[in-house]
């Protein structure tokens, strides 16, 4: 489970009752596309043949430009997690992390499932003893990359979420 049950209304657009801008949900979707590309070889790697989490990854952004719409980008995150489904290990969680990084359209809180497969991904993919140190060093390449106007939100998110992303974020 990625999702608190009640939800943070940092994370829920003004729109909607919440005080999320629209400009920092876009911001959000593109650092968690981001954490899905850099992993996203893993997946790549165990089914060369299967476009639908590089898909979901390129609706995110396609949705951050506004070129295609919230439901289109929800869609192929589904379809990107449904990629994942046979598989085990770094393949699967890239594969979530592709998903998750493109449903942050539709629920801008999925952005630290896409973090969070990441990690989970990278630590998976590591060689056997090292892979404390790989999801220490994605962790940190996904902080390094945080815009600033949503740094300090997305680390306090880590925080507040971290016990039920598995631990990833070692706050």
């Amino acid at each position: 489970m990625i999702l608190p049950k009640v939800r943070d209304p940092r994370f829920v657009t003004i729109r909607r009752g919440g005080t999320l801008t629209d400009t920092d949900h876009r911001l959000l979707a593109l650092w968690a596309a981001s954490c899905a590309e850099h992993v996203l070889g893993l997946f790549e790697s165990a089914q060369p043949g299967d476009p639908r989490p590089r898909h979901a990854i390129e609706h995110a952004r396609a949705w951050v430009r506004g070129e295609v719409t919230m439901t289109q980008t929800r869609a192929a995150g589904g379809h990107a997690m449904g990629a994942a489904r046979d598989l085990r290990g770094a393949a699967r969680h890239a594969a979530y992390a592709a998903g998750q990084a493109a449903v942050v359209a539709h629920v801008a809180a999925h952005e630290l499932g896409a973090a969070a497969y990441a990690i989970k991904a990278a630590s998976a993919a590591a060689p056997q003893g090292l892979s404390a140190t790989a999801a220490r060093m994605e962790r940190q390449w996904q902080r390094d990359q945080l815009p600033e106007a949503i740094r300090e939100l997305v680390l306090d998110d880590q925080r507040l979420r971290n016990d039920i992303c598995w631990s990833v974020f070692d706050c």
